[in-house]
């Protein structure tokens, strides 16, 4: 298993993870990388962390969220899944992200939570006292195109700022991310 482990990229890239579900990525958004001095905040506070977007979002609305799954797939090797994560309260979305999640890296119980596709990813892992180590590994500049626009109900080529990660499950690289936060 090791030996697999260490074939595999350190993270997709944000092109890569879009590529899932969006032909072509436009569809989505323009996507820029950028550095940290480049991200103003709030966005810079919400994004340039290691810690999970679920409990950073959470804090900064001062409300939890709920997660709106958009579409997903599972097969022996992996899952993913392209969500929208919402305030509770007003069921305002603040974030938008697509996941990919090596399944053999979590264990069962944690696994089937989030198969279920009725929780946050983070609060499963948080729930589950999975030990992680969340990776950051780009920080994006985004012009909203007409789907990120649909979600976050903004203007289509509004300015939003997204991040790739990977999160270390149990010291092994399981989980993929784009987190978009919103405009």
């Amino acid at each position: 298993m090791r030996e697999h482990a260490a074939k595999r990229p350190a993270c997709a890239t944000a092109t890569e993870l879009i590529g899932i579900y969006y032909h072509p990525a436009s569809d989505l958004g323009n996507f820029k990388k950028c550095s940290v001095a480049e991200v103003p905040e709030p966005y810079r506070g919400l994004l340039a962390h290691t810690n999970h977007m679920t409990v950073t979002v959470e804090s900064f609305y001062r409300d939890s969220v709920d997660v709106e799954v958009l579409r997903s797939s599972v097969d022996q090797e992996q899952y993913c899944r392209e969500i929208l994560l919402k305030t509770h309260s007003s069921a305002l979305v603040v974030q938008h992200g697509i996941v990919r999640l090596s399944m053999r890296f979590l264990p069962e119980l944690p696994r089937a939570e989030i198969l279920q596709q009725k929780k946050p990813l983070g609060r499963v892992l948080i729930e589950h006292d999975v030990l992680r180590k969340i990776e950051l590994f780009e920080l994006l500049k985004i012009e909203c195109g007409k789907e990120l626009a649909k979600f976050f109900s903004v203007p289509l080529g509004s300015i939003a700022y997204g991040r790739t990660a990977i999160l270390h499950c149990n010291n092994e690289p399981a989980i993929e991310l784009l987190e978009i936060v919103r405009p």
